[in-house]
């Protein structure tokens, strides 16, 4: 089978998450992961900081690769859009994973029909993450399984036919771990104010986090089971659930994931 080829526009965390995985599971060799930088100093610090992969600019070469994967930041699109559709070539596959930009709009403006769109999240980083991803008719059915094995790489992923969930997709996973980051805070906060010291805190807390997601991961029980056996009535846990409950904690994550998904959407149309 002949091996592989990608290029990655886009070496931030995300970007470089990918690569790495794809490396690290065999997916590409080294010499056929191409890292395409702004301008030749970006070249530069990319061949600092990643000894041993090709960087180039994006030119015309970058037309010989299979999978082209823009990972830029999506205000950044109209930026790169007029260059890269210059080096496009029909066979290869697009892959975007820009929040809020929709596939017909990429086609559009890229001139490129084989497009698919994927919505990552940042445990990406640690092989954890979750991926969300739809492709347009176009894309030839091997392509889309090439890359939802490349997408695996980075933890799971999930194919959505109607592409417009992605949006939500966004709003649920792709900014989730925020949220569990802020609930985290919040509780360390209120540790060290009821004493701890910040090191016990965070240890009480993060430990807490850990052992709660397996045991929901590993569990038969839903989570209103789980927190039934856990808040005894008239009990501790039940007082603090009471407050959460006055204070519309529930509601609020829900407006704040809904605010998530409008945003996406705008994001669109910038």
């Amino acid at each position: 089978m002949t091996p592989l080829r990608i290029a990655i526009l886009g070496c931030g965390n995300m970007g470089m998450a990918f690569a790495k995985a794809f490396l690290h599971y065999n997916l590409v060799e080294r010499p056929d992961l191409l890292l395409l930088g702004r301008d030749a100093a970006h070249c530069q610090r990319l061949d600092a900081t990643h000894r041993g992969l090709p960087t180039g600019l994006l030119e015309a070469h970058v037309g010989t690769y299979d999978v082209v994967m823009v990972a830029v930041k999506p205000q950044d699109f109209n930026k790169i859009a007029a260059g890269l559709r210059d080096v496009l070539q029909p066979t290869q596959v697009v892959v975007s994973i820009m929040a809020g930009i929709p596939i017909g709009r990429l086609q559009r403006e890229l001139g490129h029909q084989q497009v698919m769109r994927a919505m990552p999240n940042t445990p990406a980083l640690l092989g954890l993450g979750i991926t969300g991803f739809s492709a347009a008719p176009e894309v030839e059915r091997s392509r889309l399984h090439q890359v939802e094995n490349l997408l695996n790489a980075t933890g799971r992923s999930i194919f959505l036919e109607d592409e417009s969930l992605l949006d939500a997709v966004t709003a649920v996973s792709g900014s989730g771990p925020a949220y569990f980051y802020y609930i985290v805070q919040a509780m360390m906060q209120a540790g060290r104010e009821l004493g701890f010291s910040e090191s016990v805190a965070g240890l009480l807390v993060k430990q807490t986090m850990l052992g709660a997601y397996h045991l929901l991961n590993t569990s038969d029980k839903s989570p209103d089971e789980l927190i039934a056996a856990v808040a005894s009535k008239g009990g501790t846990t039940e007082a603090a659930l009471r407050e959460f409950q006055a204070g519309h904690l529930a509601e609020t994550l829900k407006a704040g994931m809904k605010a998530a998904q409008q945003r996406a959407t705008e994001l669109a149309k910038e």
